[in-house]
């Protein structure tokens, strides 16, 4: 996912997209000869040796394959501090930078919160705080990473966002009042876009509160992907029979969801009582 660019010529990024233009251009390639090796666009290529898009692990790993780890580098040791400075975890990473970039649909159910795609700044903020242990200055990177993954909705052309969100999930107090009106409102804000659905589902509905998770439809026959949340550590994976459950799953859930035109008439009910 792309992020800000850092100005410290030292940071692990900007040592990425220096070291890849080195030895591109010690091999007389041009960016697209190398995007074709990669599997992208030259201008992925461009902003990657410019540090204003972070890399994925493939990305490392296939730019390791083509130099050969020339004059002692590594795109895959470069890609790990890179990641060790994020807020993510690894195995997030991989979806965030790997699966929603080239999704062409992206379901998602949450019980517990609003998901993370979704939330405003306050509402994320609030959430990481209450993580055991956690610094400050680890919330506000967790924080800002969050923000940055939200751009991908911003892209010119965006994935279709299918979200079903638990009823409680709307009186379910994250922060004070004024964060609750400012993430209610945002809801009705991005469910005016035209690649965006919201659907509330009704409190009585079972089937969905073994936990998160999200679906993505890739193209070009590429199997769908899942992500399923946990309190330990979350599962990626393609694999048929997770999908197929997972996908059951999502159906069985959406039974219980209120009409798109009723799901937002709700958040904006329950969004005046948090005045």
């Amino acid at each position: 996912m792309d992020g800000v660019p850092s100005l410290d010529p030292g940071s692990p990024r900007v040592r990425f997209g220096a070291e890849m233009r080195r030895l591109r251009e010690a091999a007389e390639l041009s960016q697209t000869a190398v995007a074709s090796r990669l599997g992208c666009t030259q201008t992925q290529v461009c902003r990657l040796e410019k540090a204003t898009r972070t890399p994925s692990k493939s990305d490392a790993e296939r730019l390791d394959r083509l130099f050969g780890t020339a004059d002692g580098a590594s795109f895959t040791r470069l890609y790990q501090r890179i990641i060790a400075q994020s807020g993510s975890p690894v195995w997030f990473r991989d979806w965030a930078e790997e699966i929603e970039p080239i999704a062409l649909v992206l379901r998602s159910w949450d019980p517990l919160l609003v998901p993370g795609l979704l939330q405003t700044e306050s509402y994320a903020r609030n959430i990481f705080s209450q993580e055991p242990e956690i610094t400050p200055e680890e919330v506000e990177k967790r924080v800002q990473n969050r923000i940055q993954r939200q751009g991908i909705l911003d892209r010119s052309n965006p994935f279709a966002l299918r979200i079903l969100i638990d009823e409680g999930v709307l009186r379910r107090k994250v922060g004070g009042a004024e964060a609750m009106h400012e993430q209610l409102g945002h809801l009705l804000e991005v469910a005016q876009r035209p690649t965006v659905s919201i659907q509330i589902v009704g409190s009585e509905c079972l089937t969905g509160l073994m936990g998160a998770f999200m679906i993505a439809e890739l193209p070009d026959g590429k199997p769908e992907a899942i992500h399923v949340d946990s309190s330990a550590e979350g599962q990626v994976t393609t694999d048929l029979d997770s999908v197929t459950a997972i996908r059951k799953r999502y159906e069985a859930i959406r039974l219980w969801a209120y009409p798109e035109h009723m799901s937002l008439k709700m958040i904006e009910d329950v969004r005046r009582e948090w005045i």
